[in-house]
């Protein structure tokens, strides 16, 4: 099993978790983020006063998959969240040792 982990856009979020229902893929976990890349922040004006934005707003979503779906799932994200432009996002891939359902016991994959 995998978790793959993307940080996009928030206007990009809706077209990730459509992306992510067509494949089947049952559940995933939403978080805010805020941070930068490349493009280290960027200047805004607000009320004619000029200031520094240091940590770009973000969405941190979190899935975890099977081995085989990993790719899938990752180039569907991929694919969902480019709009082409600076700050696009990252996404990636951990090993999970184990994954238990709460409310059943379940165990492995049986517990995705």
């Amino acid at each position: 099993m995998k978790l793959i982990t993307a940080i996009v856009k928030p206007y990009r979020l809706d077209e990730v978790k459509t992306a992510l229902q067509e494949m089947g893929v049952h559940g995933l976990t939403v978080s805010e983020a805020s941070g930068y890349g490349r493009q280290r922040g960027h200047t805004e004006v607000y009320r004619g006063a000029e200031y520094q934005v240091d940590l770009v707003p973000k969405v941190r979503i979190e899935v975890v998959v099977g081995d085989a779906d990993s790719e899938a799932v990752i180039e569907a994200i991929v694919k969902a969240a480019h709009t082409g432009k600076i700050g696009d996002g990252k996404v990636w891939a951990l090993p999970v040792e184990t994954v238990v359902r709460v409310r059943t016991g379940e165990r492995g994959p049986d517990a995705l």
